[in-house]
Order: C-alpha cells, then structure tokens, then sequence
C-alpha cells in the first residue's frame, strides 16, 4: 500500500518560563502498512503507540524540543525499539525534559530520511526556538512545520530561546521557497498551504510577532 499521513490530536501541558499552558498538540505518522515515523511524540504515548500498531517504527522525528512535543517519547520508547531524532541546537530545551536520556541520533539542514518509500528532507527553521526543523515530503507534496508556521501566520517567538527576526527569515528564506500548493501540516490547530500564508507576511513583519 502507497505511503500515507495519519493524524492524532492529543492534549497535554506546556510549560516554559515559570508558566503552564494545556495545549492540543497534532501528532503526525507517516508510513505504510508495514513501517513509519512518528513526527512529535506529544503527551500521549498509548495513543501514538496504539495508531503505530504492530508496525516497524523508524524513528521518532522532533521538529523541536519543547515538552509538549516530545514528552511522550520516554513513553514509546519503552514499548518500542526507534531512534528519536532532534537537530543538536534544541539540546537546551530536550536536557530539561530528558537530562539523562539523549536524542538517538541528530538532524541537520538537508538531511533526508526515508520511510515507505517516502523522502523526508529536514529543513533547519530556527525562530520558534534554535533547533527547530521541518519536514518536507515533496512526493505527498507537504511539509510538517512544527511551530515554526501556523495557518495565520509564524510560530511564538515571546519566549526563551526564541526570536521573531530569525522565525521570518526561517519561513521566508525556506519555506515560502516551496511549491505555494504545498500542504502545511502545523504542530497546533489546522492546516494550511505555502502560497496562503506567503500573502500575509509582509502583515506579520509590520506587527513584529
């Protein structure tokens, strides 16, 4: 069977700064009847191990590092043998949740990984925090953005780590580079495409966040 995306919302805490916020995070799987990755390990272990089945789990890809996203991965990891991969940039976030249990493997811009006979290319899109990174699946035409891009506009920049200059040029120097059909699927809320959000962007820089 060809590759396909399946999608679970689970609900949690994020916390950051001395504050707490529940938060629905989307997780994402892609892969075929026999193997696939799961992009955000977010809160919910049983229902990301349970959607996973009894397939080959290739590796657990973190767009960031912020808890919300990756406070299951202990989780699936104990049930199932898979690498967790996260770009070495957002250690200062994953050593707070994590302090003793290293990400398996690290991302860097422009490395591919392959599942299902699907390629992933990761794209480093610092802002949102330093190690953020999307997911580009050119043959599903999507890209996974984690906080990065949102429908209405850039991740949040208002908080440690992160930076609203650097988000812009992250989503404009990279992103917006994409096919404008390309589909966006956000770490929070509801889709969108690259050619929607690239009318607003000149609106996002004039309200600075």
């Amino acid at each position: 069977m060809a590759a396909r995306i399946e999608h679970l919302v689970t609900s949690g805490s994020f916390s950051l700064d001395g504050g707490t916020w529940d938060v629905d995070n989307n997780v994402w799987i892609v892969g075929d009847d026999d193997e696939c990755v799961v992009i955000d390990a977010a809160h919910d272990a049983d229902a990301i191990l349970a959607a996973v089945g009894d397939r080959r789990l290739v590796g657990i890809l973190c767009t960031h590092a912020h808890d919300d996203h990756i406070g299951a991965v202990a989780g699936v990891q104990a049930k199932r043998t898979a690498p967790t991969y996260l770009h070495p940039d957002d250690m200062v976030l994953w050593d707070r949740v994590y302090p003793d249990a290293p990400p398996s493997r690290p991302l860097e811009n422009g490395q591919h990984i392959q599942v299902a006979g699907i390629d992933l290319e990761v794209l480093h899109t610092p802002g949102h925090s330093p190690g953020a990174v999307c997911f580009y699946a050119p043959a599903l035409g999507t890209v996974f953005s984690g906080d990065t891009l949102f429908h209405g506009g850039p991740g949040a920049t208002g908080r440690s780590f992160s930076d609203f200059p650097t988000i812009i040029a992250s989503i404009t120097d990279t992103l917006l580079t994409l096919p404008a059909s390309t589909v966006v699927l956000t770490g929070h809320g509801e889709s969108t495409t690259i050619g929607a959000e690239a009318e607003h962007v000149d609106e996002w820089i004039a309200r600075g966040h």
